[in-house]
């Protein structure tokens, strides 16, 4: 198994000690398969400023964009997303989320989780996501 760490250069990724996403590919007789483990994602940008600022359906579409040109330059796609975990700081965003997420994973469907939390570490971070894809080698 070959594993590779993948930063976006994120503001907080070197002080934190964690990687934006970590590539895993495996091996066998069959050619195996690439998993890609995506850690929390929100719409911060490196710049310390946030996209969408007060729009939480605006936000999850900018993470699902970054996790899709993530997965792009690895040779994988939205396509091969399996999971998904949202975490949002206000029960009201839930629809503005889940009809942004269905719009990306509407074909694709992949398990998902809807968990409303207290709050993210800057507060006008709405959404935070999550994601877990698997692509063939």
């Amino acid at each position: 198994m070959n594993r590779t760490n993948i930063s976006t250069n994120g503001p907080w990724e070197a002080t934190n000690g964690y990687s934006r996403c970590v590539k895993l590919e495996h091996r066998n007789e069959n050619g195996g398969h690439t998993e890609f483990v995506f850690a929390g994602t929100t719409a911060m940008n490196p710049d310390g400023s946030i996209e969408h600022e007060d729009d939480a359906g605006g936000q999850t579409r900018t993470i699902l964009q970054r996790v899709g040109e993530v997965l792009a330059q690895h040779g994988a796609g939205l396509e091969h997303v399996i999971s998904t975990r949202l975490y949002i700081t206000d029960a009201a965003h839930a629809e503005a989320v889940g009809r942004a997420h269905g719009e990306v994973f509407r074909d694709i469907r992949p398990a998902a989780t809807l968990l409303v939390i207290a709050g993210l570490v800057d507060p006008r971070m709405l959404v935070e996501i999550e994601v877990r894809a698997v692509a063939p080698n």
